[in-house]
């Protein structure tokens, strides 16, 4: 998962320099204005495959095939109903993002045309997210991480065909992601296929359906108010002048990288924790529970280390223009002990998802941003004056993933009730 983490960026560059290229840089706007749109409606989906893993990873461990069939093909009637009726709603997401943003006219006629067009493979996009969650619990990680090979290698090819050869700039930009979207879709349902057994009569049970409903509620909730806060740190600099929007963006990156990694570490206390919980085995749960922080450990250990040895030359790989370089350098120390604080919070998702605690993901997230992330983020013009007022942001932020960590602790630690699997 760590592997098909790096690969997904690294073949997007391709993605980003293949519109780059073309004479007018309305196109690249246009593509990346709408990509974000996209990207954002999509990410919020991630509950499909969070709540996917674990259901799926207690199934694994009980080996009783026939729950995973049912978890799936429940997951899957989800996923496509709600990919429909984001199709269907396109013109009012349009709306309301074109009323937030307020792009210049002929900026949000481009990204029109690719939201549009991107929007057609909705219910494979999270079609997606649901297989992705099946291999995940079935512990098929290369599975899982060939699947998104393939998504990106498909995207690029269709980009130099569409973009390059067929001279669609924005819509075939917009086109070839469809291409692959699909494309991973029909391969990723062949994947599952043993699982799925499409073949055998199958019925939908509105019982499962309510739970699961509730379980994809709790997670989207959480991941709406991680998705506000990070916003927050591009979007509200703004505030403090355009340089700081360029700064924040720049420094942002720093905790995608660290999410390369982290993530693999958090898919994998799912996979495992949760599959031991489905055998009813605690001693098993508390040795992939130790044994998984003791690397996202590590691992945080690792990228602190490198930010601290390397973090000037990472922004300067991401940007060439002084005045953004001299004004990042003084917000690195943030970034050296971002991996510490925040690393907490990856591995406890990853630990919630598996053991089946999604109401409580939602309530840590929601304590952690509404008493935590908000009032630093509003006292930090009161605390710094001017000229440091980002560093309340980065204050905030810092402080908002270590809250997420400790408050999903303190849950693990007093409040959270025995699993219901757990005889012994």
């Amino acid at each position: 998962m760590i592997i098909s983490n790096i690969a997904a960026p690294l073949l997007g560059l391709v993605d980003t320099a293949i519109i780059g290229h073309l004479p007018d840089a309305i196109y690249l706007s246009g593509v990346a204005l709408g990509a974000m749109v996209v990207s954002f409606i999509f990410l919020l989906a991630i509950f499909l495959r969070m709540t996917t893993t674990g259901e799926i990873a207690r199934a694994f461990g009980r080996e009783v095939l026939a729950e995973q069939r049912q978890i799936g093909l429940h997951a899957l009637a989800f996923a496509v109903i709600l990919g429909v009726g984001l199709l269907l709603l396109t013109p009012l997401i349009l709306e309301l993002a074109w009323w937030l943003i307020a792009p210049s006219p002929e900026l949000q006629e481009y990204a029109t045309r690719y939201i549009e067009i991107r929007m057609w493979a909705a219910p494979a996009a999270l079609i997606n997210l649901v297989v992705l969650g099946v291999l995940l619990g079935r512990q098929q990680s290369r599975r899982a991480m060939i699947l998104v090979i393939f998504t990106n290698a498909v995207n690029v090819i269709a980009d130099i065909i569409l973009i390059i050869g067929l001279d669609m700039n924005v819509a075939g930009a917009a086109w070839a992601s469809v291409t692959a979207e699909v494309s991973t879709a029909l391969l990723g349902l062949y994947l599952i296929r043993n699982v799925l057994q499409l073949g055998q009569s199958w019925h939908l049970q509105r019982q499962y359906f309510s739970r699961f409903f509730g379980m994809n509620r709790d997670v989207f909730l959480r991941s709406l108010l991680l998705q506000l806060c990070m916003a927050t740190m591009t979007g509200y600099a703004a505030r403090f002048g355009d340089i700081y929007v360029a700064v924040n963006a720049v420094l942002m990156q720093f905790l995608m990288l660290i999410s390369l990694g982290l993530d693999g570490i958090a898919y994998a206390v799912e996979a495992l924790a949760g599959a031991a919980v489905g055998r009813q085995r605690r001693d098993e749960v508390k040795y992939w529970l130790r044994l998984t922080l003791l690397w996202s450990m590590l691992f945080a250990i690792a990228y602190s280390f490198l930010f601290w040895l390397a973090g000037d030359s990472v922004v300067r790989l991401l940007t060439d223009l002084p005045e953004v370089i001299a004004t990042a350098q003084h917000y690195l120390p943030w970034i050296y002990v971002l991996p510490l604080l925040g690393h907490w919070s990856y591995y406890f998702d990853g630990v919630f998802i598996g053991l089946g605690y999604t109401r409580a993901m939602r309530d840590t997230m929601a304590v952690s941003a509404l008493l935590v992330f908000v009032p630093l983020w509003q006292l930090a013009a009161v605390w710094f004056s001017n000229e440091n007022a980002n560093h309340g942001l980065w204050l905030a932020l810092s402080a908002f993933l270590l809250a997420r960590g400790a408050s999903q602790w303190l849950y693990l630690r007093y409040w959270a009730k025995p699993v219901p699997q757990f005889t012994t």
